[in-house]
């Protein structure tokens, strides 16, 4: 009951050979970090398939949806300017703002109106601004209002950035993640992804404009300067994409099976929270 395997591909039978299959052709080590000799046929052909699948120009792949938030944000911000970021933005997002020294302003969680009073308060006393949600919530299984907050950041003049994690595999078309969800194509600066919950392996993606994408694959210090992910995980990962591109079965199966668990808590006599996906948050399952 307690996983991130939405999917139930952590273990299943494409992704173990395709592991396998890495491993004996491969090695099972990048050697290197990706800037060096770290980056392999594997991790060009994945990049490609994920920006392919997402609906984007480019794509970055990293060592973990963490990493990926820590690799983007301190490129694209600095010290001179102001990140307007969600109450409620997980850990890794809080991290990756800190350490790229941008001022930090908390708008009210999933209030795009809110987003934009700070906006109007704070951006004219700074260089450049970022607006950064969650897609899915994790805690609450809530969904980021995407679609209103572009608006306001496209009002406003600010990047967007939304962080996919909980979205990639399980909202959208075939599970392509919150941007497809609200038909978003093309219009936010970055996406931010995981390839271990979903997706059943590990690592992370950052996917976007090909103009962002290059300029943070070239400045983006967890690519630099720690080791590339192995080909397994990255052979593991394509099979995954592969999975996903020939049906919609399994996120299908995963929205059956989490209405059907809905309303049975809720038949019990449970409360099941705000949460609108798969993610039941455990502090809200007590009975009424």
């Amino acid at each position: 009951m307690c996983t991130n395997d939405y999917l139930g591909l952590a273990n299943h039978a494409a992704l173990r050979q395709a592991a396998q299959a890495a491993i004996a052709e491969w090695g099972v080590g990048p050697a290197a970090v990706r800037s060096i000799a770290g980056t392999t046929a594997l991790h060009v052909q994945l990049e490609k398939r994920l920006a392919q699948f997402k609906g984007v120009e480019d794509a970055l792949y990293v060592q973990s949806g963490f990493c990926a938030n820590q690799a983007v944000i301190a490129p694209l911000v600095g010290k001179e300017d102001v990140i307007f970021s969600d109450r409620l933005n997980h850990a890794s997002i809080i991290d990756g703002c800190r350490l790229s020294g941008a001022k930090i302003v908390p708008y009210a969680h999933g209030d795009a109106a809110d987003a934009e009073r700070v906006i109007q308060e704070n951006l004219p006393n700074f260089r450049r601004g970022l607006l950064i949600s969650d897609g899915v919530f994790s805690m609450d299984g809530d969904i980021a209002p995407l679609a209103d907050l572009y608006a306001v950041a496209a009002r406003q003049g600010v990047m967007t950035m939304v962080d996919d994690a909980h979205g990639e595999g399980v909202l959208g078309r075939g599970g392509r993640g919150i941007v497809d969800h609200f038909g978003l194509h093309g219009r936010l600066d970055v996406e931010v992804g995981t390839l271990s919950k979903a997706f059943g392996v590990v690592g992370g993606v950052i996917a976007g404009k090909k103009t962002v994408i290059d300029f943070v694959r070239h400045k983006a210090r967890p690519c630099l300067f720690s080791s590339a992910v192995t080909p397994a995980d990255t052979a593991a990962c394509l099979a995954a994409v592969d999975l996903l591109e020939q049906s919609t079965e399994l996120v299908d199966r995963l929205w059956s099976n989490a209405r059907f668990f809905k309303a049975e808590m809720q038949r019990l006599g449970f409360d099941t929270g705000r949460s609108q996906t798969p993610s039941r948050p455990s502090c809200w399952a007590r009975r009424r």
